[in-house]
């Protein structure tokens, strides 16, 4: 199977400006998403930028920036679809052949590992399914015990939990996309879907769901990045 790795990186983000730059331990935020993807199974792996500066920094992390990203791809407002769909056709002209399926890998989930994209392959291999998107258990914050105010009072909402302070050992695990990875079958890329009718899961650990959009996420990257990751890498060398 032809997979394509589209690692999208344009330079005007607003929550942490320059973040697809910005240092995580010892490199850029950018370039731990290009060394995850380089040691996988990946066909290739290509960075969709609209920033030279951003391309650069990519090029000398080993990162492959065949193509600009134009500025109608690289707004506020720009769908993540519309960007894959860019790059895909974009590659696919200047290859001159095609891919089965695409992966995207948003920097801003730093630490995902290439076993992570490697499972997330094998098991669009080995089923029907149009995708695969990684997600981690929300644990501590589970819908269940979540309210609305309604002009000042709480409300339950209709997935509340069963009683009050229902213990969580008794609450059904719930999942949410951690960013990490979108792998999906060409055609339903194309049907403007990440996810298509068949979406199978790929469980990731917290330790590895950092999801990077405003300063807080990243000051809590960096945490992770002295707590959990540097250590980690200290052991296996």
């Amino acid at each position: 199977m032809r997979i394509l790795g589209i690692i999208p990186a344009r330079g005007g983000s607003k929550g942490v400006p320059r973040k697809n730059i910005k240092p995580i331990g010892d490199k850029p935020l950018l370039a731990w998403t290009i060394e995850a993807a380089a040691g996988s199974n990946l066909t290739r792996t290509v960075v969709s930028t609209d920033d030279e500066e951003i391309a650069e920094i990519a090029r000398q992390w080993g990162g492959d920036v065949p193509f600009i990203r134009p500025s109608e791809h690289a707004t506020d407002l720009a769908n993540a679809v519309g960007v894959m769909q860019h790059a895909l056709k974009t590659v696919e002209e200047l290859e001159g052949q095609q891919y089965d399926a695409i992966m995207m890998l948003q920097p801003t989930t730093p630490f995902r590992r290439t076993e992570d994209i490697n499972k997330a392959i094998q098991i669009l291999e080995e089923t029907a399914s149009d995708s695969v998107i990684s997600v981690v258990d929300v644990e501590g914050h589970h819908p269940a015990r979540m309210k609305y105010i309604e002009e000042g009072k709480i409300v339950d909402p209709p997935f509340c939990e069963d009683y009050e302070n229902q213990p969580r050992q008794e609450l059904r695990k719930i999942y949410i996309k951690n960013g990490a990875i979108y792998l999906t079958r060409r055609e339903t890329m194309l049907k403007n879907s990440f996810k298509g009718n068949d979406c199978r899961a790929l469980e990731m650990p917290q330790e590895l769901s950092a999801n990077i959009d405003s300063i807080h996420d990243f000051r809590y990257a960096e945490w992770l990045y002295q707590e959990y990751i540097a250590p980690k890498r200290t052991e296996q060398e």
